[in-house]
Formats: C-alpha cells, sequence, structure tokens
C-alpha cells in the first residue's frame, strides 16, 4: 500500500496532519510555541487573550492520579497573563515563523472580541479561536459574541464549547448560522476539587480551591460532544479531550473530527507526543485500509442514535486469539466467563450462558479480540 495522506483542510486552512495545539500553558507564547512545532503538530493555536491579562492562582496545575499520570490533569489556569499588545507585537510572528498555520484564541466578552479580533487578524494570524469558558451557562448571549467576531473579521472563525454547554446540538445549529467557520469541542470540565490528603488541604491555589479537568478522564465526554455537533452542522469541527495517543485521534476522528487538539499530552509527555500521534494515526490507516483522514471521519455516525440492545446474547469468541491471559475471567462481576487450557499455549474461553449477563466488559478489555461483539 503506498504512502496515506494525513493532510486536512479546515476552512480553508491547510494541515500536514491533524494535531493541533489546545491553548493553555505548553502555548504560552511564541518561543514555546516553537517547541510544540518542533514536536510535529499540524497548527499551532495559541494561548488565549483578553483585554486584560490574565491572573493565574499559584499553584495551578496538578496530577489527577500521582501513580496513574496518563488519567489527566486539574487546573486553575485563566487566559495568558501577557499583554494582548505583546501578542500582537511580538509572540505570534515567533510563532509564524514555524510556517505553521497559526490560530489566535481570544475571549470573552463581545466587546472584547470586537476589540481584538481585528487586532490579530492584522497580525497575520490564519484564523481566530474564540473560547466560551467563562461566559455563563444560557447560550444566547454567546450567540451574540460569536456575531461580534463574525461582524469584525474576514479570517475563519471557531468557538471553542465547553462542557457545561448543555445542549450542544441546538447551540451548533445556532452557531453554523451565524457563519462561524467550524467548532471546537469541548474544553476542560469542571469546576473539580481535589484534596492532599496528607495536608487537607486543595491542592489548586484559586480562591475556591476549584480547578478544570483535561486528560484521558475527559474523553468520553468530549467524544460524545464531537458526535453530536459533527451529526448536526455541515461545517468542520475539531475534537479536544483526552487524546494520549494516536487511537484516541482516530476515535475522534471516528466521531466525526476532522482534526483534534492535545494540550494534556504535551504537558505530560512533551511536545513530540504531537509526531507520535501523527505517526500512529498513519499506521492506523495503513494497517485498515484508509488512504486519507477524511475516509474515517465520522464513520461512527451511521450507528448513532440506535436502538437499544435489551436481549441477553453471550458474546462471541474465537479461541484462536486467545492468549489465555485471564482478564475477561477476572473482570467478570457476573463470574460468567472461564479459560480453559486445551494444550500447550492454546486456551478457550467458556461462557456460562445462564451467568452471563451481556454486559459486554469482557469485549472491551479483552487485548486480542478473541471476546467480541462486533469484529472489522
Amino acid at each position: 500500500m503506498g504512502k496515506v495522506d494525513l493532510s486536512v483542510e479546515i476552512a480553508g486552512i491547510h494541515l500536514k496532519n491533524p494535531t493541533m495545539t489546545a491553548p493553555g500553558p505548553t502555548t504560552r507564547d511564541g518561543i514555546t510555541l516553537k517547541k510544540q512545532a518542533e514536536g510535529g503538530v499540524g497548527a499551532l493555536v495559541a494561548k488565549t487573550i483578553s483585554v486584560t491579562p490574565g491572573v493565574i492562582p499559584r499553584p495551578h496545575i496538578s496530577v489527577l492520579d500521582k501513580t496513574r499520570l496518563y488519567v489527566g490533569l486539574l487546573n486553575t489556569e485563566t487566559w495568558s497573563d501577557i499583554p494582548y499588545q505583546q501578542w500582537i507585537e511580538k509572540e505570534y510572528k515567533i510563532a509564524k515563523e514555524t510556517g505553521l498555520p497559526v490560530i489566535a484564541s481570544i475571549g470573552y466578552s463581545a466587546s472584547d472580541l470586537r476589540k481584538l479580533g481585528p487586532l490579530v487578524e492584522k497580525a497575520g494570524v490564519d484564523g481566530i479561536e474564540f473560547s466560551l469558558h467563562y461566559v455563563g451557562f444560557d447560550y444566547k448571549p454567546i450567540i451574540e459574541i460569536a456575531k461580534a467576531l463574525r461582524e469584525s473579521v474576514e479570517v475563519p472563525i471557531f468557538p471553542k464549547l465547553s462542557p457545561h454547554i448543555i445542549n450542544p446540538i441546538e447551540f451548533s445549529k445556532e452557531l453554523e448560522k451565524v457563519g462561524v467557520d467550524g467548532i471546537v469541542t469541548i474544553n476542560t470540565y469542571g469546576p473539580c476539587l481535589r484534596i492532599d490528603i496528607e495536608t487537607g488541604r486543595p491542592v489548586m491555589g484559586s480562591e475556591s480551591g476549584y480547578g478544570w479537568m483535561s486528560g484521558a478522564a475527559l474523553k468520553p465526554l468530549a467524544i460524545r460532544y464531537v458526535a453530536d455537533v459533527a451529526r448536526t452542522v455541515k461545517i468542520p469541527v475539531i475534537g479536544c479531550g483526552g487524546i494520549m495517543k494516536g487511537a484516541d485521534a482516530v476515535e475522534h476522528i471516528m466521531a466525526g473530527a476532522s482534526a483534534v487538539q492535545i494540550c494534556t499530552g504535551s504537558i505530560l509527555h512533551g511536545p513530540s507526543i504531537y509526531g507520535k500521534v501523527a505517526k500512529e494515526i498513519e499506521q492506523f490507516m495503513r494497517d485498515h485500509g484508509y488512504d486519507s483522514v477524511e475516509d474515517m471521519r465520522g464513520m461512527a455516525l451511521k450507528y448513532l442514535p440506535k436502538e437499544s440492545r435489551l436481549k441477553t446474547e453471550p458474546p462471541l469468541i474465537n479461541d484462536d486469539l486467545c492468549i489465555g491471559c485471564n482478564i475477561c475471567e477476572r473482570y467478570c462481576t457476573y463470574d460468567a466467563v472461564k479459560i480453559e487450557e486445551t494444550k500447550p499455549k492454546k486456551f478457550r474461553v467458556i461462557i456460562n450462558k445462564s451467568k452471563c449477563y451481556s454486559c459486554g466488559l469482557c469485549t472491551t478489555v479483552c487485548p486480542t479480540r478473541a471476546v467480541f461483539y462486533w469484529q472489522p
């Protein structure tokens, strides 16, 4: 099979691969953005700026679980503490030296966007993301914010949804009517709270002690938002949330995303994560016969929504794939799975149909797909 095509185009912006930075500490200035570019990212999204610099509490980043760093982070960062004038005069120019598309992120009120939008556009950015993270739960004022920016600039604009938007389907329809060029979903989830049990103190330095959750723990919620938005609008969707490896990005793409943003992964694993994720996407496409990202984009949407399966049906078995790891047996809470060794290094999966509850857990923990409901 020949070389697969990892490139994507979003509202006329060409990306060499579907990975993007997400606003955060790894995009805090031009030099840091350059470091992300060296890791193989497809496009640079800078840290969010506003009319006044952000005030960032200390400490403001914590792992959720120090024994399992991949689970994610809690943060109480705000927007950039660098004045917007410095971004316009210096930081975006440094980022543009990479030759990659550079997208500004701005917030938060309609008046803020009317002021900042034309300024960052004049600075030469390729597009503008606008954060909806601190603008409340009622989406009607948010629509007015989107209109304000659309009326102020010509470059593509991308609202970034927060997971507290209760009805993303209705909301994304309204945003599309305003004329946004794509939708980014989702931002971090919260507020959340973590306590240091040695001191009894919150780990975050914010006044409330609260923070916002990101990382692998967020992925199922993020995938749901991507799917809801992607099956509602015709404009591109950019997935964000829980992307630590290529398979995570593929899941976002199959839910309808044209590209993906990564922040927590870069904090935990460094800028090389972008190139790593891109290579793993490429290998997955090669292994599964996809020529382009577009070939697999949204392929899961045909199964959403679907009729619920209410009948108890034990999973299917392929004993040739069983490696005798006993994971399915260990995790079966209904005591319905047993592994039997039939000959050296040959195993048989036995399902007790009278005990099996068709919960499906065994099919999702099996490392070889020897126990399954659906096969490729």
